[in-house]
């Protein structure tokens, strides 16, 4: 039984062995399949399409120079199927991408490019796939941008559909089946600026929230669900965070980095519609999830309907044509009638005790306070209805027009600025106009019993629930409103009122105060959540270090030093059986499993089985390997490659890395007499994706491979790395993180492990090790809990519970003590 010709080339594609005899046979049985009526079919349609296969058309007030075939008639993307009669049908598109022209194994000519439905923009594209002379003469033609009409083509099914985000479809194309190829190229097009003509700008493919898929970069629309502000990150990079969704109701939370803090998304508030070109997609917990990717760009719109659609850019150079100003005025009435995204604004004339809201307002002085705190002096002009908190600070660090401070004394309100927001409130200047988002106002008793209590205004550190500040520019639509009641506002009549609305300086502080009260009140909030046990109150390190073990505490502390320093370092595998940890085994050492087992030729009765189909070839370089794929059926049928377990012999890593990408599970097996069995257990018993499982060697009983054939026989198999371990005899090892943290809350100091699965810092541990933006996600969490270079006061607080146990070595007892049902703070993470 030959293997179906879609995992044929799946196979050569995702192995890419170089192997001539492997490529004629996928590319000669794609042909030879067609039979008596696709050859009848193929002649008719050479007959009635021009005798030149590759012709140059013009277009000419919006259509083609020359009229196709009459029997000829347009199909469309969405319509386009595998087993469809496709005869007299033409596909018309856009040329969004070409690759270099190449040849296949047996020599024959290979060009690729990628089209665009140009009737409907916001549907995925579809790669073409052209073969023989027609593939040389259309690369020599070809330009980005030029309008493509294929007749007589093969619809076939696109084995990269899931890694490069395009149709579930490809099309072949060649002289040999009767295609016809009608080019209509474009004016060379040059780089586009805000002035550019939108007559020659290129299209561009827009991906609905609800086809985007793991692995691709795509460009895409969608409305502001929630934003936080730009905020730095580690080091010098800013980072901004954005939810969005769409008219399929699908919502996608992107991660935006950038050194630049103009080239990430100008978003205002919520409701704003934005554009984004070259965003990666990966999935993460079930949910997709963006990034920034080389060439990253947006563009920003008011999302108010009916407001002028003016786009505000991360770069100079854009391009934005009639059909995108359509597709941001749907957005709009489809977000007016379907969300809600008001943000939670208000006035200073609004502002109540424990409240949290935006406020727009102008910046009209500002000052160091301390090392982790920055005050900000700002009016919005009206009036505060409660007295406000005058923050102390020395009249040599505070920056403004002092006249005009003096004026503004009654109307303008201090807002201490914590942690991560200091750097951007230092680089405000005076005058400029901002949004603050996520204010919280708390109401404290002053030290004078004959005064009455006042207001605090707090932006505290961290950026949950889109705590920031943004920066508005003079020409946004907010700002010219606040300009023109600012302009309005009689500061005379404020500077003569006798009040106590606002508190003086040295009002209600003494003269040697140093805040260390209200400072030390706002940085309380725990960078850690405690997930279980509320009812537990906090015990200080010193009794817990007094007290016996084993008991359980909840504590609140600051995380002095953690080790390994080296955060991959942490990651280990745990046997639940035996409860021993190792090292997880490098790339290397499975490489050199591999290797010895290239003198175990595969054994030819083994192939092809009752529950799995067989595919063997030789390798055409020096070592003449021999590599057999076992492809598990379900039901006696082969199924679709997302979905299939396969198990190889003879492979290298890096073929076994490249079958993971187009297969679900990958089991690397070697032949002997009576059957596959797997590899040592130094090796990993399944590869799943990126991931890696191995098995506990003391704890494991392998069993025949054949016992995978019961999986098969389910009614859906799903593969899962748990049940493929069971039936295998295998006890699955765990990846788990391990690490030591010392806490000290002034009281005392002690080391307590952490060892944990996903739960602290909501990352799998067996994702860790080969994704970057996880990696990269971890080291920013753990430089937020133990910022390097600080001091231990500007420490953020952990609330954790810890438990003791003892540890017996030899006649002696050791404590130790385990942090659990903890986890990193949203905002943290």
């Amino acid at each position: 039984m030959r293997l179906p010709a879609f995992s044929q080339r799946m196979l050569l594609l995702s192995i890419g062995t170089g192997s001539t005899h492997a490529r004629v046979l996928a590319v000669s049985s794609g042909r030879k399949r067609e039979g008596g009526a696709a050859l009848e079919r193929s002649c008719r349609a050479l007959e009635q399409t021009a005798a030149m296969p590759v012709q140059l058309l013009k277009i000419v007030k919006g259509k083609l120079e020359t009229q196709l075939p009459s029997h000829l008639q347009r199909e469309e993307l969405k319509h386009l199927q595998i087993g469809l009669d496709h005869t007299n049908k033409y596909f018309q598109g856009i040329v969004i991408l070409s690759y270099p022209l190449t040849k296949l194994g047996d020599g024959t000519d290979f060009f690729k490019i990628v089209l665009q439905d140009d009737t409907c923009s916001r549907i995925n594209s579809l790669n073409v796939l052209i073969y023989g002379k027609m593939a040389e003469d259309c690369a020599k033609l070809i330009r980005n941008g030029d309008t493509f009409v294929v007749a007589g083509f093969k619809v076939a099914e696109s084995p990269t559909a899931k890694e490069d985000g395009r149709h579930a479809c490809h099309l072949q194309v060649s002289e040999e089946a009767g295609s016809a190829i009608y080019i209509c190229t474009q004016p060379s097009i040059t780089p586009f600026s805000e002035t550019t003509s939108a007559s020659v700008a290129p299209k561009y493919v827009y991906t609905p929230l609800n086809c985007l898929k793991d692995g691709t970069v795509v460009n895409l629309y969608g409305i502001v669900k929630f934003f936080k502000p730009p905020y730095v990150s580690k080091g010098t990079d800013y980072c901004s965070v954005v939810t969005l969704v769409d008219q399929s109701n699908v919502k996608l939370t992107c991660t935006l980095f950038n050194g630049n803090l103009d080239s990430l998304p100008k978003i205002y508030k919520n409701g704003d519609i934005v554009r984004f070109h070259r965003v990666k997609i990966r999935e993460y917990n079930g949910q997709m999830q963006g990034i920034t990717s080389a060439g990253f760009a947006s563009l920003t719109f008011d999302g108010t309907v009916g407001a002028p659609v003016v786009p505000r850019a991360s770069s100079k150079v854009y391009t934005f044509i009639d059909e995108e100003q359509k597709t941001v005025e749907e957005l709009r009435i489809w977000a007016a009638s379907n969300l809600s995204v008001s943000g939670p604004e208000a006035k200073l004339s609004d502002v109540k005790p424990m409240m949290f809201f935006d406020l727009t307002c102008q910046l009209v002085g500002k000052a160091k306070v301390d090392g982790s705190s920055f005050l900000l002096k700002i009016w919005d002009g009206t009036k505060c209805p409660y007295p406000t908190w005058k923050v102390p600070v020395e009249a040599k660090e505070l920056e403004g027009d002092k006249v005009l401070l003096h004026h503004l004394r009654n109307l303008a309100v201090d807002v201490l600025v914590y942690d991560n927001h200091v750097q951007l409130a230092k680089s405000l200047k005076i005058g400029s106009f901002l949004r603050i988002y996520s204010i919280h106002t708390k109401q404290a008793s002053a030290k004078n019993e004959d005064i009455s209590s006042h207001i605090e205004f707090h932006l505290h550190g961290g950026t949950c629930y889109g705590r920031g500040i943004g920066i508005l520019p003079e020409n946004n639509p907010d700002v010219e409103e606040l300009k023109t009641f600012l302009e309005c506002v009689e500061l005379t009549d404020s500077q003569n009122m006798e009040s106590t609305s606002s508190l003086e300086l040295g009002d209600t502080f003494d003269n040697d105060t140093d805040l260390e009260s209200p400072l030390q009140r706002c940085q309380q909030l725990s960078a850690t959540v405690l997930t279980d046990h509320q009812d537990m109150s906090n015990t200080m390190l010193k009794t817990v270090l007094n007290s016996r073990a084993p008991q359980q505490y909840r504590i609140r502390a600051k995380l002095r030093s953690f080790k390994p320093q080296k955060l991959y370092q942490s990651v280990k595998l745990h046997c639940s059986k035996c409860n021993t940890l190792q090292e997880v085994p490098n790339g290397d050492a499975f490489d050199f499993i591999l290797q010895g087992c290239e003198a175990t030729a595969p054994n030819p009765e083994l192939q092809s089985m009752s529950w799995y189909e067989s595919v063997m070839w030789t390798t055409q370089d020096e070592n003449r390997r021999k590599i057999t794929i076992h492809f598990v059926k379900h039901y006696e049928m082969l199924q679709r490659p997302e979905n299939t377990l396969l198990m190889i012999e003879g492979g290298t890593l890096k073929e076994i890395w490249k079958l993971t990408r187009r297969f679900k599970c990958v089991i690397p097996v070697k032949s002997k007499e009576d059957d596959l069995e797997l590899l040592d257990l130094s090796a990993p018993f399944l590869l799943q994706g990126n991931i890696k499982y191995y098995g506990c060697k003391k704890c494991s009983t392998p069993k025949s491979i054949k016992n995978l054939s019961s999986l098969a026989e389910k009614r859906e198999p799903s593969w899962e790395p748990t049940e493929i371990a069971q039936v295998l005899g295998i006890e699955p090892l765990q990846y788990v993180f391990v690490m030591k943290f010392t806490l000290v809350d002034g009281t005392g100091a002690l080391n307590a492990y952490l060892f944990d699965y996903e739960k602290f810092f909501q990352i799998p541990a067996s994702e860790i090790l080969t994704n970057s933006f996880l990696q990269q996600k971890m080291e920013m969490t753990m430089n937020t809990l133990s910022p390097p270079g600080r001091k231990l006061d500007d420490l953020p607080w952990l609330e954790c519970f810890i438990k003791s146990y003892n540890i017996a070595d030899g006649t002696k007892h050791q404590v130790y003590y385990q942090i659990f049902d903890t986890t990193v703070a949203e905002d943290v993470v």
